[in-house]
């Protein structure tokens, strides 16, 4: 995916939402937004929107598990397993 091929004014924004907002649907590529020629913000389509969050969410899980391993903060699933049955 090119950014820069994705690049509009907020005039163009004002102008051509409804295309805009079908083409974000379309392509699920996100459109980035200048004003006075600097990027100010991104338009995402919902549907892709949620599809990074929930991506970012497993990035965070399996971020914590491996800082949990590398601090030795494990236990063997047996012995998990066996403290869950024990807890019954």
């Amino acid at each position: 995916m090119r950014l820069s091929a994705n690049v509009k004014s907020v005039g163009y924004l004002q102008e051509n939402t409804d295309e805009i907002i079908r083409t974000l649907s379309e392509r699920g590529e996100p459109l980035i937004i200048t004003r006075e020629g600097e990027a100010k913000a991104v338009v995402q389509d919902i549907a892709e929107y949620e599809r990074t969050q929930q991506t970012l969410a497993l990035l965070k899980i399996l971020s914590l598990g491996r800082r949990q391993i590398e601090e030795g903060r494990v236990r063997p699933a047996a012995e998990v397993v066996s403290s869950i049955r024990e807890g019954l």
